[in-house]
């Protein structure tokens, strides 16, 4: 039975993989919840989890996982909140094996379901690529529920669809109720990147203030038979629900918001309307669904090289020139050495790292600039030696330098492709504690 009286009521862990705990905590003890989603997956992020998983065939999964569900699992399952979360990334079968463990360590009895099907680089003609994988729907997470899981892990799953998918099953909705899903993909995209709806990605002082940020709460929706919603924050809590912040993250990577494309529907959010019904309460309803199409994005992942880079501070009078002249230093010993460096970027922070074109000076001379060198390269040893001619700046480069920094990441690039739907194929496998 759920708990909103006829409304399944679905609230945000996460936004992303390393995203604050505490939130979550409060959503379990005071939410009065039917299901706990974490979202904890972007293309950068799973990237990193298939180099880990190259590094340690037993890791690939989100790396805070354990900390989340020993933080969770057991108030959870008490409570009757069920989870779902795509911190399998790359590793879904080890995930929910960690889970398991977690549950045995807290004596608490669970059906865990795996959602596989995503990784499908045995499907692809790439053999430069070190990973691929599908971007599911909600329907592998709706079987799992449907069969009495207390916890789904998956590895990539649309952001909305992980959301979608407990209200679907909730309230025994067809995936061929077109608006209907529409109407919960709506929901879960504005879940999806939790604290962002309630201020968090909205906040600028003096233009749109957000009251206590330190203690931001987590949003969470109520939703109903016919598809209405309503979004709230716990009492208490830190932050700002409003009709602003929910048009916000409406619009938040849609570029079309009458053909927004997710695996289980293409949702038409045109006529989407907010209306305020009290503080941090905001109803939700108007959208619309067309048959999803034919094929499922994929993020195939290759091998990128390295990236070096390395920092150092220069303050006090004369620093801008001091940071350029360090800067000048690096980029002729690049080109000295021979080092092939496929992209280079030499930049201020704080004067020219966000903007791109030609060095220019500011209209002021800084108090203080942070200097930054990176280069992209193909050999590990390239990228060790680009730092060390940062580093090497303490003793052979201009005066007061200082807070030098070197660091070397092994890169995945990733690109999109697509893959006919009826090649993917979503399973379960199950474990029970």
């Amino acid at each position: 039975m759920l708990k909103g009286g006829g409304g399944v009521r679905v609230g945000a862990g996460a936004g992303f993989a390393e995203d604050r705990i505490e939130p979550a905590v409060d959503l379990v003890e005071r939410g009065d919840l039917d299901f706990l989603v974490f979202e904890c997956l972007a293309e950068r992020t799973i990237a990193l989890a298939q180099l880990e998983r190259r590094r340690d065939p037993t890791g690939g999964f989100d790396p805070l996982l354990r900390e989340r569900m020993t933080a969770v699992l057991a108030a959870s399952i008490n409570r009757g909140v069920r989870i779902v979360t795509s911190e399998g990334a790359a590793n879904t079968r080890g995930a929910a094996a960690l889970i398991a463990d977690i549950a045995r360590d807290a004596g608490v009895h669970v059906r865990i379901a795996a959602v596989l099907g995503d990784d499908v680089l045995a499907l692809l003609d790439e053999p430069d690529a070190v990973s691929a994988n599908a971007y599911l729907g909600s329907d592998g997470i709706v079987t799992a529920l449907d069969r009495g899981a207390n916890v789904v892990v998956t590895g990539r799953v649309a952001d909305a669809s992980l959301f979608a998918a407990p209200i679907i099953h909730a309230h025994g909705w067809s995936l061929d109720d077109l608006d209907r899903v529409a109407d919960a993909l709506t929901v879960g995209h504005l879940l999806e990147c939790a604290g962002q709806v309630t201020g968090g990605y909205f906040a600028d002082p003096g233009v749109k203030d957000v009251p206590d940020l330190a203690d931001l709460g987590f949003p969470l929706a109520e939703v109903h038979a016919d598809g209405t919603a309503i979004l709230s924050k716990l009492p208490g809590t830190g932050g700002l629900l409003s009709v602003a912040t929910c048009t916000e993250q409406l619009l938040y990577e849609v570029h079309d918001p009458s053909g927004y494309v997710t695996p289980d529907a293409i949702v038409d959010m045109s006529q989407v309307h907010f209306t305020e019904v009290g503080p941090s309460r905001i109803a939700v309803g108007g959208a619309r669904g067309r048959p999803a199409p034919p094929d499922l994005k994929v993020s195939v992942g290759y091998l990128g090289g390295y990236l070096a880079e390395g920092e150092i501070s220069y303050a006090g009078p004369g620093c801008l020139a001091r940071g350029d002249l360090a800067l000048d230093v690096v980029e002729k010993r690049i080109r000295d050495l021979g080092i092939d460096v496929g992209e280079l970027r030499l930049e201020r922070i704080g004067v020219d790292a966000v903007y791109r074109g030609p060095r220019r000076p500011p209209a002021a001379e800084p108090p203080e600039v942070r200097v930054r060198v990176a280069g992209r390269v193909a050999r590990k040893a390239d990228a060790e030696r680009i730092g060390r001619e940062v580093t090497g700046l303490w003793l052979n480069g201009p005066a007061g330098g200082g807070g030098a920094r070197r660091w070397v990441t092994e890169q995945v690039i990733i690109r999109s492709t697509y893959l006919p739907r009826a090649s993917v194929t979503p399973s379960v496998e199950w474990i029970v504690v």
